[in-house]
């Protein structure tokens, strides 16, 4: 078929559906325990274990539900005991005003949905959650829990399970939280560094270092942005031209962080289908935005679903003159904010 008579058949078809980017969530894998390990008696007899549960930062502007970083001087505190009593039980939460039913809490269903697949089980556990991160605030607050609650069980099982085998059931609170299983949080928390969903079905995430010299700078204004109502603002068609530009600049940040090329890194921090519609729902975006740039960020925007504001820089002084001028933004806006400068996390979730 000649060129010009393709483009005359498709010119006319509809808009691709955003949801023909994202694949299905698939369901937890059933596997038993003792396709790892031999029996509970021959397991460490470790009790007790308190962890830090880092946020994280979703999306990096181009890449909606599939791209994610570690930070590494924010997060939540979880303490999960083994106790005789079979199931899970949520006995205190310090710092949020959150469900302590099981099922109504991301960490409980994470949990449940880890030991769905664990068929010997005669002794249950216990979670304490000490949250920093706050409900709605684009940092990963539900990731921290249900990803510190999977990663406590599994270290008190002595290890069936592998980190990154543990995201399909941290995927399970995430679903909980914003009606939608995705993995772009919960699989840095997890594993550290950066992280790229491949696919969902079946699920398929790479581990990417970050270049050295790479920081964070995240400013939260203090309002409360629900993920369920952040995802209702999306179009659900994008333009062919747009998923283009997406697309390379996927494919440019990633080239960017395995050359630990910042200029790159910089310029693929654009984002063409998400950000144009949730950052009027954020407080002064713009001008954060372009504060972050005038003083030397390779790039910024809106970290996961708002009202969280990020800009990655090179280099520890630029983060901090960065939080500077962020923060002179919403002094004069009057407005309460929280700020964050931090590297990036290489551990993920990591026991204290």
């Amino acid at each position: 078929m000649r060129l010009s008579a393709f483009v005359a058949k498709t010119k006319n078809k509809k808009p691709l559906r955003l949801s023909a980017f994202v694949a299905k969530k698939p369901k937890p894998k059933k596997i038993k325990l003792c396709d790892f390990v031999p029996s509970w008696q021959n397991q460490p007899k470790m009790k007790e274990i308190k962890l830090f549960c880092p946020a994280t930062i979703a999306n990096l502007s181009c890449g909606f539900d599939v791209l994610g970083l570690c930070l590494d001087n924010a997060g939540d505190e979880m303490i999960v005991r083994k106790v005789d009593q079979k199931g899970v039980r949520i006995t205190k939460i310090v710092g949020a005003d959150l469900p302590l039913e099981t099922e109504k809490n991301v960490s409980g269903v994470a949990a449940l949905a880890m030991l769905k697949t664990l068929d010997e089980l005669d002794f249950g556990f216990e979670i304490e959650i000490y949250k920093n991160i706050k409900a709605g605030s684009g940092i990963g607050s539900s990731a921290a829990s249900s990803a510190g609650a999977v990663f406590g069980i599994n270290e008190l099982l002595g290890r069936p399970y592998s980190r990154k085998d543990l995201v399909q059931f941290a995927m399970q609170g995430e679903k909980l939280a914003s009606g939608n299983a995705h993995a772009d949080n919960v699989a840095p928390a997890l594993l550290g560094a950066f992280t790229l969903v491949r696919s969902y079905s079946p699920l398929d995430i790479i581990r990417i270092d970050s270049p050295e010299e790479l920081y964070a700078t995240v400013v939260h204004p203090q309002i409360e942005l629900k993920t369920s109502d952040a995802r209702s603002v999306l179009k659900q068609n994008v333009s062919l031209k747009s998923a283009i530009t997406q697309w390379g600049n996927v494919g440019g940040l990633v080239a960017g962080l395995y050359t630990k090329d910042y200029d790159l890194i910089g310029r693929s921090l654009h984002d063409e289908i998400v950000e144009p519609v949730r950052s009027v729902l954020i407080p002064g975006f713009d001008q954060i935005k372009q504060t972050a740039y005038e003083n030397g960020a390779l790039g910024s925007g809106i970290s996961g679903s708002g009202p969280s504001i990020f800009a990655l820089s090179r280099g520890k002084e630029t983060a901090e003159k960065i939080a500077k001028a962020m923060s002179d933004v919403y002094e004069k806006m009057n407005l309460p904010y929280e700020i964050h400068v931090s590297k990036i996390n290489p551990d993920g979730v990591r026991i204290l």
